[in-house]
């Protein structure tokens, strides 16, 4: 009986019952593992998810450039609406004293006081300075020189003003019109 097969039936330990000898379980792995088919199935629709994914992130982007320039041509629109708001009493002033029949110098004076406090007011909110450079050093960015005079003293001063220039924050938006004074000749 020495010739007697040992039975099958029986694993040995660590191997599958089901599992012929020699089988490392390549069999169910072959199984187990999707087609070719499932595989670009499953690849494609990824590929899918991906470009619906990227459309509405383009289509998110460019709603959001739009949004920005509207925005953005809103505010060069109405940059100065704050500043139109702050000129009308200073208009209102205007017509109020044209309104008036019976004026006195007196009366008028203070009116145009009154208007021209009002309007330093609203210069003075936009940051609108105004330049007003009598005995300073002439400055051809901030000045522009209408004549120049002999005078005593240092030459290339400031020694009139025609005409006062603005700054809007620290850009020049009209230069002062000025006299400027040179050595005297001896």
């Amino acid at each position: 009986m020495a010739d007697q097969k040992p039975d099958c039936s029986q694993a040995a330990p660590g191997q599958d019952a089901a599992t012929p000898e020699g089988d490392t379980g390549a069999g169910l792995k072959a199984e187990a593992a999707p087609s070719l088919e499932e595989q670009l199935r499953q690849a494609e629709q990824k590929a899918q998810e991906h470009l619906e994914s990227w459309l509405r992130a383009k289509a998110e982007t460019e709603n959001l450039r739009k949004r920005a320039q509207a925005d953005i041509a809103g505010a060069h629109k109405y940059a100065v609406e704050n500043l139109a708001e702050a000129l009308l009493p200073v208009r209102d002033s205007l017509e109020a004293a044209l309104v008036i029949e019976n004026v006195t110098l007196e009366s008028l004076k203070s009116g145009v006081e009154l208007t021209l406090r009002q309007l330093s007011t609203v210069f003075e909110k936009a940051n609108l300075r105004e330049i007003n450079p009598v005995g300073e050093k002439f400055d051809p960015h901030r000045h522009q020189a209408m004549t120049v005079v002999p005078h005593e003293g240092e030459p290339n001063q400031v020694v009139n003003v025609m005409q006062k220039g603005y700054l809007l924050h620290e850009r020049v938006v009209r230069p002062a019109l000025v006299t400027v004074s040179k050595a005297m000749d001896a």
